[in-house]
C-alpha cells in the first residue's frame, strides 16, 4: 500500500479487501544474528507468500512494525522494546486508520513471539471499537515439517536455534555470523512435566535460561533448511490469507440460529 497515492487508496474496492499489518521486533538474537531477525522474518515469509497468490487479489500490505514487546530480552544489548501500553496503543491507532479508511478486514501477521498475548488482547479490542474483522496469524505457528527440524529442536529452539538461523541464512546470509554459531538448550523438559514455553505457562526473561541469550542448536542451521521452510510457510500463508480473504463472520451463525416455536419450545 505504501507505493499508492492518497487517489488510488481512495478509490480501491473495500468491501472485499484485506489489509496486513506486519508486525516484528528489534531484539537480541545472541552472538549469530542480526537484532532485526523477528522483523525479516516477518517481511520475507510474507513476501514469499505473495508467491502463492495471484496480483489481481484485493490484499495489500502496510509498513512492518519493526518493534514489538521483548522485555524479556532488555538486559541484553541490541534491544529496543515497546512496553505493552505502548504496543497496545500503536495497534489500536493504525487499526482505528484502516477502519477510517473504510476497510473492514484487517490481519496481524506477527514475527515475534512476546508480541503474541497482546495482539489477542488488542484484536477484540479493536473488533468491538471498529467492528473490523482482525485476524492474527504468527510466523512461529505455521507449520514445520519434522523432515526440516528435529523434533528435540522444534520443542526448545525457540529462539536463535536451527529454525531462525536457518531462515536467515537463506535470506540474509551475509547477516549471520557463522563463526559463532551457539548451542543451548535448557531443562525444562527435565524439570517439569507440563511447563512449556510455547504454552506460556509460565514467566521468564532470557536470563532466567539461557546465557548466549539462544534457546536451540544453531549449528543444525542451513541455507537449505532455510530454503525449504520459505517454500513451506510461504505456500501455508497463501492458503490461510486467502481463506482469511473470503470469511465473513456474519455467516459463522449459518442456520443454526435458535428459534422459539409458538408451542414455547426451542429448536
Amino acid at each position: 500500500m505504501p507505493r499508492l497515492t492518497s487517489a488510488q487508496v481512495k478509490d480501491l474496492p473495500k468491501e472485499d479487501a484485506l489489509i496486513i499489518l506486519p508486525i516484528g521486533a528489534t531484539e537480541q538474537h545472541g552472538p549469530h544474528l542480526p537484532v532485526y531477525t523477528d522483523t525479516i522474518l516477518v517481511e520475507t515469509v510474507l513476501n514469499e507468500a505473495f508467491q502463492h497468490i495471484s496480483k489481481e487479489e484485493n490484499i495489500w500490505t502496510l509498513p512492518a512494525i519493526p518493534f514489538g514487546k521483548s522485555d524479556e530480552h532488555m538486559d541484553r544489548p541490541g534491544t529496543f522494546s515497546f512496553s505493552f501500553d505502548t504496543l497496545k496503543s500503536i495497534l489500536l491507532d493504525l487499526s482505528r486508520g484502516v477502519q477510517a479508511n473504510g476497510f473492514r478486514k484487517l490481519l496481524l501477521f506477527n514475527g515475534h513471539g512476546g508480541n503474541i498475548d497482546t495482539l489477542k488482547l488488542v484484536a477484540r479490542q479493536v473488533k468491538i471499537e471498529t467492528g473490523l474483522m482482525v485476524f492474527i496469524i504468527n510466523v512461529g505457528g505455521l507449520t514445520i515439517p519434522e523432515s526440516i527440524i528435529p523434533e528435540e529442536e522444534m520443542f526448545m529452539g525457540i529462539h536463535g536455534g536451527d529454525y531462525e538461523t536457518s531462515l536467515i541464512m537463506s535470506s540474509y546470509p551475509e547477516w549471520v555470523h557463522e563463526d559463532k554459531l551457539p548451542t543451548e538448550v535448557p531443562k525444562l523438559a527435565e524439570m517439569s512435566k507440563y511447563l512449556r514455553f510455547q504454552k506460556g505457562n509460565f514467566a521468564w526473561t532470557i536470563n532466567d535460561v539461557s546465557e548466549s541469550g539462544i534457546l536451540g542448536n544453531a549449528k543444525l542451521a542451513t541455507k537449505e533448511k532455510g530454503d525449504a521452510l520459505y517454500w513451506e510457510h510461504g505456500k501455508e500463508l497463501a492458503s490461510c490469507i486467502l481463506d482469511i480473504l473470503e470469511f465473513e463472520i456474519c455467516k459463522v451463525l449459518g442456520d443454526s440460529i435458535i428459534q422459539e416455536t409458538e408451542a414455547g419450545k426451542v429448536k
